[in-house]
C-alpha cells in the first residue's frame, strides 16, 4: 500500500491514513480546508530518510506524487506544445526545410492572441494526448523505448496537476517537474506523426509542489552516460518564457465537458524549453535523464531502457 510523505529537509514524514495524495486532497476539501493546512495538521506516523528513498536504496520508492489510485484510465495525461520559442524553433528545423512551417505559424498565434485580457478567450495552443495513467512513471523508473519507436527522447518540463471536484470543475493542486517522454525521430518522418511520437511513458516528481506560483521557474537538464554528463543545459518555463498565459492553457483544456468529470485526475504539460534530441544527441540504453526546475524539488531522474524484443502483428479477434 502507498503512504504520503512530507518532505521536511532531510526527512521524509510520512502521514497516517492516505494511501495517496488523491484521498488526501479529496478529505481537505471535504474538510473544507486547503491542502496545505490540512495535511500540515496531521501528525506524521514515522520519517524516513530522504537520501535513501531518493537513491532508491530503501525498500520504500517514489511514485508518481499524484495519480488515480485504482482507476488510472480517470487520469489523463496530455500537454501543451509550441509554448517556449526554443520548441517552436526545433520543430522549424525538423520540418521547414527552410519554409515557414505550421508549427511556426501557430507560435506566432500564440504571440499575438495567448494572453488575453482577464475574462477573454484567447487563441487555442496546441494540445496533445499522451495516454492514460498507466504511463506515468516515477523518479528511478525506467522510461522504456518501445520496439516499434523511431528513438525516446527527454522533454523536461512542468506539469500541472488537477483534480475536478464534486461540482466539476477543475482545481489545480499543484506543479511537478516532468519528462515529457517523446519519439522525435517518429515525428521528424512527417508532422503527422506528431500524435503517434506522444503516445509513450512519461514522469513526473519526484515530488509535488502545492503553493508554487507558474511565473518563472529557472532550472537545468542533464543526460548521463556510463556515470559521466554526456549534455547539460539551463532551461525555464513558467508564464514569463511562454507565448500563452496559463490561463488560457487551462481553459482550452478544461472547456471540453468531459475534461470536468468529477473525481478524474488531469496532468498537463505545459512545454519544453529546450531538448538534448535538438543537439544532435540519440539516447542509448542505460543513459538516465535528469531533470530540475528550482522551487520543485529534488531532480527528477530516470534511467532509458531500450525494449530488444521485435514488433509483432497485433492481431484484432472477431467478437
Amino acid at each position: 500500500m502507498g503512504r504520503v510523505a512530507i518532505v521536511d529537509g532531510a526527512q521524509l514524514r510520512v502521514l497516517p491514513e492516505f494511501p495517496s495524495a488523491y484521498e488526501l486532497v479529496m478529505s481537505a476539501w471535504a474538510a473544507n480546508e486547503s491542502v496545505e493546512t490540512f495535511a500540515a495538521a496531521k501528525s506524521p506516523e514515522f520519517s524516513l530518510p530522504y537520501d535513501e528513498v531518493y537513491d532508491c536504496a530503501s525498500d520504500w520508492r517514489l511514485a508518481p506524487p499524484f495519480h488515480h489510485p485504482g482507476e488510472p484510465a480517470r487520469c489523463l495525461v496530455t500537454g501543451t506544445g509550441l509554448t517556449h520559442t526554443a520548441s517552436a524553433e526545433a520543430r522549424q528545423k525538423m520540418h521547414g526545410a527552410g519554409e515557414e512551417t505550421d508549427s511556426i505559424r501557430m507560435y506566432r498565434m500564440g504571440e499575438t492572441g495567448g494572453r488575453p485580457m482577464p475574462g477573454a478567450v484567447g487563441t487555442a495552443p496546441e494540445w496533445f494526448y499522451k495516454g492514460n495513467g498507466a504511463i506515468l512513471r516515477g523518479h528511478g523508473e525506467p522510461l522504456t523505448v518501445p520496439c516499434y519507436a523511431g528513438d525516446g527522447g527527454e522533454e523536461a518540463e512542468v506539469a500541472g496537476i488537477y483534480l475536478i471536484d464534486s461540482r466539476g470543475t477543475p482545481r489545480r493542486v499543484g506543479l511537478a517537474t516532468g519528462n515529457e517522454f517523446s519519439d522525435h525521430r517518429t515525428e521528424r518522418r512527417n508532422y503527422l506523426y506528431l500524435a503517434h511520437s506522444k503516445l509513450r511513458e512519461c514522469a513526473i516528481g519526484p515530488e509535488l509542489a502545492i503553493g508554487r506560483e507558474f511565473d518563472y521557474l529557472p532550472g537545468v537538464v542533464r543526460i548521463w552516460r556510463n556515470s559521466e554528463v554526456l549534455w547539460r543545459q539551463e532551461i525555464s518555463s513558467g508564464e514569463r518564457r511562454m507565448c500563452h498565459s496559463l490561463a488560457n492553457i487551462e481553459h482550452h483544456h478544461f472547456k471540453y465537458a468531459a475534461h470536468r468529470r468529477p473525481g478524474d485526475v488531469h496532468i498537463h504539460f505545459f512545454g519544453a524549453d529546450s531538448f538534448s534530441f535538438g543537439a544532435g544527441i540519440e539516447l542509448r540504453d542505460g543513459d538516465v535523464a535528469e531533470i530540475q526546475f528550482e522551487g520543485l524539488g529534488r531532480p527528477l531522474r530516470n534511467p532509458i531502457r531500450m525494449e530488444t524484443a521485435r514488433e509483432e502483428l497485433v492481431r484484432v479477434e472477431p467478437a
